[in-house]
């Protein structure tokens, strides 16, 4: 028996429009089969597309794709989006090399109105898109479906507090599943789920007004309904603020409807095409449970946001597996704990990145020195400053890409003012599955030109804890980027030891070709330097760079080579070139870094490889380079 019987004959959105409205709760199990399905085998976000199964089969229902334009927050919720839009047939290939984006992406497909995988951005593009249509005289609708946890960044209010003033129809979707990554943090989310209960006041006139003349006819019914009367208005007094959710968007200059259940499709539907019909700014407030129909992720969507394979519905029997390597990231949770429990004025800090930067076992240990300010980096940042000012020492737990979101606060908050903020910066460089989007491809280059940083790549895992110390001793601006994943292996000291700033070390002695190599790129120049007969040196720090050991390297060798996990233009290899130019020392100098174009998503290893900084590559693009020199 056919299994799903409707999505069979789903190619795109104009083929669910075509079935009867009855029938799409059918469509939505059966496409939350497929998803289960599909992501158990290719992995990928996981809890977070259950629970926007039915609001996307009502969207596509409703709406008149891709004329219409959605716009998708984050996107990480976009599978059913791209399984409804003609890329069924290509699910296997989610995340991999050659397939699938993560993420909403212009370029695959037309019915992603508009690439993402930051959040908040949502509304502001719809926006744009609103305008343009009604410049433009088209009669379009834009759609902002946004969680609320993307909700609490302030470039979501930025975009409402300017969409509310201006004549468009626009639609935002308040996606509330009370959820980011991590449980969401501050006074927006507690607001929203107070604000979950309808107008008490509202509920209560609907009441009277439809029941009066059946009541007063009943013996009675009328004290009855009285006591209900003042049950409500009890409730009502118990929670004023009930009737804010509508208040606070119609503030805003938005139509407020909701809350409504995001699981009844059907009920969606009808809700749906009511506001498209509406003018003026709307917004729709839908409750949703994320990881809706798997068990283990309703009952845990924290660990399944994102998976690598399902476990079985009833679980093997439990194998010890091996030892693994550390991550950077363990061995800078354990060293951030071993720092803290050394010194008192440490803080942690995290734009709601709880478990990726690694601060569980912190946030544990140290719970009144845990700063979780949701996704909302400008603030991260200035925040830190201002711990700073007061003799604390912040630690800022930051992905470089979104580092990116709060570089104003950073050079005009922190850097200028030469505040000791430690930014510890997790995924520099490839990411692999997550694409262009998370790539930590540019943070060299955009830190390296502010005043007063100190910038620091470690090589492996007991370097990272090395310069995770050093840098939190430094009495200014500081940051230490590492990696995603595990490294070389190396033994991990225990201790909180520091080295001189601004001083690198040779790995390996070798003769004519010298590779000057920064952070990750040291292990495979060293692997590179044992076929080429080459010297290696670990530079440790990108800022300040160790002028005297790069003079000493070119005029001991005649080939310079410099190899970095970051962007050429403005990263570590310039810095080289600066010391060059700086000391008048002209030798032929081979680049190796990421060229300037956008990478793709897929395995790191194949993508170093196709990026010429894999150990094979570097090795035969040296030789390559020297034979044409």
């Amino acid at each position: 028996m056919n299994p799903s019987p409707l999505l069979d004959i789903i190619d795109t959105p104009q083929d669910l429009r075509r079935l009867e409205k009855k029938q799409l709760p059918q469509v939505a199990a059966e496409l939350r089969e497929f998803l289960l399905d599909s992501v158990g085998k290719t992995g990928g976000h996981f809890a977070s597309n259950l629970g926007a199964v039915e609001l996307t089969v009502a969207l596509h229902y409703v709406y008149d794709t891709p004329e219409d334009h959605l716009v998708w927050d984050v996107g990480h919720q976009s599978y059913p989006h791209k399984i409804l839009t003609g890329r069924k047939n290509q699910m296997h290939t989610m995340r991999q090399y050659g397939g699938l984006a993560g993420f909403p992406k212009r370029s695959e497909s037309e019915y992603d109105a508009f690439g993402v995988g930051h959040s908040s951005t949502s509304i502001g593009a719809a926006l744009g898109m609103a305008v343009a249509d009604k410049q433009l005289g088209n009669n379009r609708r834009s759609v902002a479906i946004i969680g609320d946890g993307a909700m609490t960044a302030g470039q979501a209010f930025e975009a409402l507090n300017c969409a509310g003033d201006m004549d468009v129809d626009l639609l935002v979707i308040l996606n509330d599943n009370e959820m980011s990554i991590s449980p969401n943090v501050g006074a927006l989310p507690k607001y929203l789920a107070s604000n979950v209960v309808r107008d008490m006041h509202g509920l209560l006139s609907t009441i009277k007004a439809q029941s009066s003349k059946v009541l007063d006819k009943l013996p009675g019914a009328m004290e009855l309904a009285q006591k209900v009367e003042n049950k409500i208005k009890t409730l009502a007094g118990e929670a004023e603020h009930a009737k804010q959710s509508l208040s606070l968007f119609e503030n805003f200059g938005f139509r407020y409807t909701g809350p409504v259940d995001g699981h009844n499709v059907e009920n969606l539907v009808d809700v749906l095409k009511d506001l498209r019909g509406r003018k003026g700014p709307q917004l729709l407030h839908v409750i949703t449970k994320k990881g809706n129909g798997y068990k283990f992720a309703e009952n845990d969507p924290v660990k399944y946001h994102a998976v690598a394979k399902l476990p079985s519905e009833v679980p093997a029997q439990e194998v010890k597996p091996a030892a693994a390597k550390p991550t950077y990231t363990q061995v800078f949770g354990q060293w951030l704990c071993d720092q803290a429990a050394a010194d008192e004025r440490l803080v942690a800090i995290t734009p709601a990145m709880r478990e990726g930067s690694g601060l569980v076992e912190f946030e544990q240990q140290f719970p009144d020195r845990y700063f979780d300010v949701g996704i909302a980096e400008q603030h991260a940042v200035t925040f830190a400053g201002g711990l700073a000012c007061e003799g604390i020492k912040p630690v800022v737990a930051i992905y470089s890409t979104f580092l990116q979101r709060a570089y104003d606060q950073l050079v005009h908050d922190v850097a200028l003012q030469n505040l000791p903020v430690l930014f510890t910066i997790d995924r520099a460089g490839i990411v692999g599955a997550d694409g262009p989007t998370h790539a930590g491809l540019y943070d060299l280059s955009f830190l390296r030109c502010v005043p007063n940083m100190i910038i620091a790549a470690p090589s492996d895992e007991n370097e990272c804890r090395l310069l995770l110390s050093t840098c939190y001793q430094a009495n200014s601006p500081s940051a230490v980027r590492y990696p995603r994943g595990t490294g070389t292996g190396a033994t991990v000291s225990d201790g909180l030891e520091t080295v001189k700033i601004g001083k690198g070390i040779i790995r390996r002695e070798g003769e004519k070709i010298a590779v000057i190599a920064f952070g990750s790129m040291v292990a495979p120049s060293l692997a590179a330097a044992d076929k080429l007969n080459a010297t290696v040196a670990d530079m440790r720090f990108v800022k300040p760079i160790d002028e005297e050991l790069i003079v000493r390297l070119t005029r001991s060798h005649d080939y310079i080579v410099t190899a970095e996990e970051n962007a050429e233009q403005g990263g570590a290899g310039s810095a080289v070139l600066e010391v060059l130019a700086k000391h008048g020392i002209c030798k032929p100098v081979l680049l190796l870094g990421v060229e300037d174009k956008v990478t793709e998503h897929g395995d790191p290893k194949k993508l170093l490889d196709d990026l010429g900084l894999s150990a094979e590559a570097i090795e035969k693009r040296i030789a390559g380079w020297i034979k044409a020199v």
